[in-house]
């Protein structure tokens, strides 16, 4: 019997976002044939994780791998999916649930991120363009770094005016002073990437200050559904994984 790999995500009303979200692990199953992937969330959208974990019990399993959807290791990693495992595990003792490692940081999600510029079809030779790279933002410094650093990678790499991060919320910079930091460095023209996996409250929010303070930015879309995230979801869970089951066996 597979040893199940259930992908969760934070959730959000917007619907947008679970359809993403469902979509990235119909991408994991189509590219992973041999993997039983489920799809679980946080809050705001079912089907919940304790949930997901409960019917995977019900059907036999004596244990599963949560893969956590998320980007970096701020709170809902630090807190709300080891919370959620522990209440199980305190319950169901024989029952044995591994967390895989979140997504970030790879380079498969720059690579991602990457691809979703492109496709907005932006001149990426052009040296008047000024990039930003949108982040949710968060209290804890590293995840916030995390954008930064890619950010910089790319503004180091491409002959833009610049890039920066630039955050919807509870960091700086937000979109206005990154908007204003790249004009000083000589951008006529803008892009905004995404640093997001799902389309949502917080993406919403970066595009419309964006809209407010630039002329026709090109936006790429979220992450979503793409091939290098969902094999980096396939790996997160085989190294999370293998320790148990060195040669996993299949029914």
């Amino acid at each position: 019997m597979t040893t199940p790999l259930i992908a969760v995500a934070h959730g959000s009303r917007d619907t947008r976002s679970a359809a993403t979200i469902h979509a990235l692990t119909d991408l994991v199953r189509a590219r992973h044939a041999d993997l039983d992937v489920r799809t679980a969330f946080l809050d705001l959208s079912s089907p919940r994780l304790d949930d997901v974990l409960d019917a995977v019990h019900g059907e036999g399993h004596r244990e599963a791998v949560v893969v956590p959807l998320l980007l970096g290791h701020a709170f809902h990693a630090r807190v709300d999916v080891p919370g959620i495992v522990s209440e199980i595990r305190r319950h169901r003792p024989f029952f044995h649930v591994h967390v895989a490692s979140v997504l970030g940081p790879d380079g498969r999600l720059e690579d991602a991120a990457w691809g979703r510029l492109a496709e907005t079809g932006v001149d990426l030779d052009d040296p008047a363009l000024g990039v930003l790279l949108a982040g949710a933002g968060s209290s804890h410094q590293p995840a916030n770094r995390l954008v930064a650093d890619v950010a910089g990678r790319w503004g180091g790499r491409a002959p833009w005016a610049g890039a920066s991060a630039a955050f919807a919320a509870a960091a700086a910079p937000d979109v206005p002073a990154a908007v204003a930091a790249l004009r000083a460095r000589g951008a006529r023209r803008f892009a905004l990437a995404s640093w997001f996996l799902a389309p949502g409250l917080l993406p919403d929010r970066v595009v419309t200050a964006l809209h407010e303070h630039t002329t026709e930015p090109a936006v790429a879309a979220p992450m979503g559904a793409a091939p290098e995230v969902a094999d980096l979801v396939a790996d997160r869970y085989r190294a999370a994984v293998a320790p148990s089951h060195p040669t996993q066996r299949q029914a």
